[in-house]
């Protein structure tokens, strides 16, 4: 595509890892460092928990990169940051790409009756989380706001078929619990949501003790406003992790390629299963497509291909990644 970088053509950092890749450290950690998971980042220093319950800061080294969900091994004061999966990333406002969180098993799209997200933010999200190999999930916060059921039959509609939608109140608790199961036997997931949907609320209603500061809309523009600024890891009573991160305003704001945008769109899953004549199939124009077969038979509505197509001419302008 033009104007838009191959993975192995992304800028490596100081350890030598590509924005989409995770390594080990040269180094290899001596047989009796001790295991534990990144819960925070903070810079120069992660807070790291160790199997037993204990937290320790740990400070980085100028050229270590660990983030919230990174499992690592702790000799003394030495860090060592094991391969990881599942990668969140997204793109700060110089554009450059930061990891958000790793080995997530789960990513749940926040949305909400109020404020609404942006156009194609759950498409995207959907893209963005499977391509990391990450199961999504829609959580619908404020259902109980007006207009909240009608929204949730709609995704439910849409997106049904392709991951579960949750009709949840953080206000009233309605369906909190819902999300707390779907990480039981210690999966980690993390909310991720406009502004103002309601993340931090849902993070309190699931662990209380956070307190986490939670922000009323702007009245003028009837958006949310930051609350949170740097992901962190809890544990759930049921067993499960979950990370709170940072407002994601746009999905977009992190590369995906045209082909996984083809691979992974919401509501295409019978369509890709049956398998286009080529690999590389866009589902645009190419003879033999089995979504474009599947949109002429009124099995994939027209909306949704538009929607699809959308997102691919972002994705190929490149205008999308620069928001």
């Amino acid at each position: 595509m033009a104007g838009r970088r191959r993975r192995s053509d992304v800028e490596r950092g100081p350890t030598g890892r590509t924005s989409k890749e995770r390594r080990t450290e040269p180094e290899r950690a001596p047989d009796d460092a001790r295991p534990g998971r990144v819960v925070a980042h903070h810079g120069v220093a992660v807070l790291v928990r160790f199997e037993d319950g204990e937290e320790r800061q740990i400070w980085l080294t100028p050229e270590q990169r660990a983030v919230a969900g990174d499992r690592v091994l702790v000799d003394g004061s030495r860090l060592f940051v094991e391969p990881a999966h599942g990668v969140l990333q997204r793109r700060d406002a110089r554009g450059r790409e930061r990891t958000i969180a790793t080995n997530l098993d789960w990513l749940a799209i926040v949305v909400a009756p109020e404020p609404r997200e942006p156009p194609g933010y759950i498409d995207r999200g959907f893209v963005i989380a499977r391509a990391a190999g990450i199961e999504p999930m829609i959580v619908l916060n404020k259902c109980d706001l007006e207009g909240g059921a009608a929204l949730a039959d709609r995704l439910s509609e849409i997106y049904g078929a392709s991951a579960p939608v949750l009709r949840v109140s953080a206000r009233t608790g309605e369906g909190v619990e819902a999300i707390a199961h779907a990480l039981a036997g210690g999966r980690l997931g993390a909310l991720v949501g406009p502004s103002g949907v309601g993340k931090s609320s849902l993070m309190n209603a699931l662990v209380p003790e956070l307190e986490l500061a939670v922000s009323e809309l702007n009245r003028g523009s009837r958006k949310g406003r930051h609350t949170t600024t740097t992901a962190t890891l809890h544990p759930l009573a049921g067993g499960g992790l979950l990370v709170d991160t940072a407002g994601f305003k746009d999905f977009i704001a992190v590369d995906v390629e045209a082909l996984e945008a083809a691979h992974h769109f919401p509501g295409f899953e019978r369509a890709i299963e049956t398998g286009c004549r080529f690999r590389d199939c866009l589902h645009r124009s190419e003879p033999d497509c089995a979504v474009l077969a599947a949109v002429e038979a009124g099995e994939i509505p027209e909306r949704r291909h538009r929607a699809y197509l959308a997102l691919l001419d972002e994705l190929e302008s490149g205008t999308g990644s620069r928001r």
